[in-house]
């Protein structure tokens, strides 16, 4: 891997609740505008669902959560940060990576979000490398379980990863935010095979569907 090291939960997180408030803090009235990236979602839905798992790691690091809110946007954004707020201490406490899961479904819903708004992705942002490395370790897997060849995933920036076990006998390359929706179950199987591979694409794409994610079967956002 030519990445840089990946920041601590505890850094990408509150980033990421920093970004979603950023979005909707002025949008209170999108709150039922659905999210074409998780279909049976609306705004208000994607945020309850992320206040929702925040409170679930703090009771797994010892915290008390707070009264659950009304179901409108700033209230949700409100708890959210109380809860994160706490929650960042204890994974800084914890050491920094076991959140890291946690943190790869939030930066992946703020993507999401951003779609769903017409908002680019971000230039930058702390949450985007130990996400991707999640997302990575399992497609990997799935590359591995399933007895393909190694493949060499790679950014047009020039960093590059290896899924699978062995050398790779492929590579497949786009740019980082590309690659990252594809891992994360937001790209179609043609968007797949649009990318750019050194080899037929078809043996690995079976691959990308892996744990939570599948490719849907229209083009993703």
């Amino acid at each position: 891997m030519t990445a840089s090291r990946p920041a601590p939960d505890f850094v990408g997180y509150p980033e990421v609740r920093r970004g979603v408030r950023a979005l909707l803090e002025s949008r209170a009235d999108v709150h039922r505008r659905p999210v074409p990236a998780c279909p049976e979602w609306t705004v208000a839905d994607l945020l309850g669902h992320l206040a929702g798992i925040a409170a679930r790691v703090l009771e797994r690091h010892g915290g008390t959560v707070p009264p659950s809110p009304p179901p409108s946007i700033p209230a949700l954004l409100d708890h959210w940060d109380d809860v994160g707020e706490d929650l960042d201490r204890r994974l800084a406490e914890a050491g920094g990576r076991s959140g890291e899961i946690m943190v790869m479904d939030a930066y992946t819903h703020e993507l999401d979000l951003r779609a769903a708004l017409g908002v680019p992705p971000p230039v930058e942002h702390a949450a985007w490398a130990p996400s991707f490395e999640v997302l990575v370790r399992g497609f990997s897997g799935s590359v591995a379980g399933r007895g393909l060849p190694a493949l060499r995933v790679r950014t047009t920036g020039g960093s590059e990863w290896t899924a699978g076990a062995g050398r790779p006998t492929a590579t497949v390359t786009a740019p980082a935010h590309e690659l990252y929706r594809a891992l994360a179950g937001r790209r179609s199987l043609g968007q797949l095979a649009g990318l750019e591979w050194t080899a037929a694409p078809g043996p690995w794409l079976p691959a990308f569907s892996w744990g939570p994610f599948s490719p849907p079967r229209a083009p993703g956002f």
